[in-house]
């Protein structure tokens, strides 16, 4: 069973799922923060890959996907790492990137190489549905890799949809329309969306992102959806402590 679908299917709530870009702070501390990570207590995690110009990012994550690439990551090296992880963890793990990465490297060989080493699934934020269905989807159920849509208080309620019908692993639900890395508290209107949203009888499982940041965000984004997602929160504390900080820190959103 993919490890995606057992979470999902034995842990309904809290759901953690950490985000990070590979190859930051320095090239080869990726399986270490898994490894850390795991350990400490996420559920999940979502390992960027570094790109020269990414497109939902805010500086926080741009900054730290430059210096990953400055330190020489590539997709390559980043299946070789995780491929040497899955040795010892067994925790979910997906891949975020960008649609022309996944061309440039051959979408077959890409999704082998996720197969091989031990990738669960993909959040691809640029990749079109339409295309997905008609030359993705197949490819992927073949290979056992779920897949994550997301969607934003802008989109139409048949998108959102058609994005809870086709998100195989979860449906990312963008709790603003922002770039990521804000801080702000949940508003009115984000009640007002995280209601609409409920009131759609969605199937597909539900993460919250954008803005999550400590543990108060983190239990208010769990009121309306499966769990949340933390990334620029988690990017700035790997810049400001390295990895010394990793436990302590996911204790504190635990």
């Amino acid at each position: 069973m993919n490890r995606l679908t057992k979470l999902f299917s034995e842990k309904k709530s809290n759901i953690l799922n950490i985000y990070f870009t590979a190859g930051f702070p320095e090239l080869n501390d990726t399986g270490k923060i898994i490894e850390t990570l795991a350990e400490s207590g996420a559920d999940l995690i979502e390992l960027g890959m570094p790109y020269s110009d990414p497109l939902a990012d805010g500086t926080t994550i741009q900054d730290s996907s430059s210096i990953a690439l400055k330190n020489g990551m590539e997709l390559d090296t980043l299946f070789k790492q995780v491929t040497e992880i899955r040795k010892t963890v067994d925790i979910p793990i997906m891949l975020m990137g960008y649609f022309n990465q996944v061309m440039q490297f051959g979408e077959t060989k890409f999704f082998d190489n996720c197969v091989n080493a031990g990738i669960d699934g993909l959040i691809i934020p640029d990749l079109p549905m339409d295309y997905y269905q008609i030359h993705i989807q197949s490819l992927l159920e073949e290979r056992d890799i779920k897949m994550t849509f997301l969607v934003t208080p802008q989109t139409s309620d048949e998108r959102i949809k058609q994005a809870d019908k086709l998100s195989s692993a979860f449906l990312y639900i963008v709790a603003k329309s922002s770039i990521t890395g804000k801080t702000t508290d949940i508003s009115n209107n984000q009640l007002n969306y995280f209601d609409r949203l409920k009131a759609m009888n969605l199937t597909a499982p539900q993460l919250i992102g954008f803005g999550i940041h400590d543990k108060t965000s983190f239990d208010q984004a769990c009121k309306f959806a499966n769990g949340a997602i933390i990334g620029s929160e988690f990017i700035r504390l790997l810049k400001r402590e390295g990895l010394s900080g990793i436990k302590e820190f996911i204790e504190s959103i635990k």
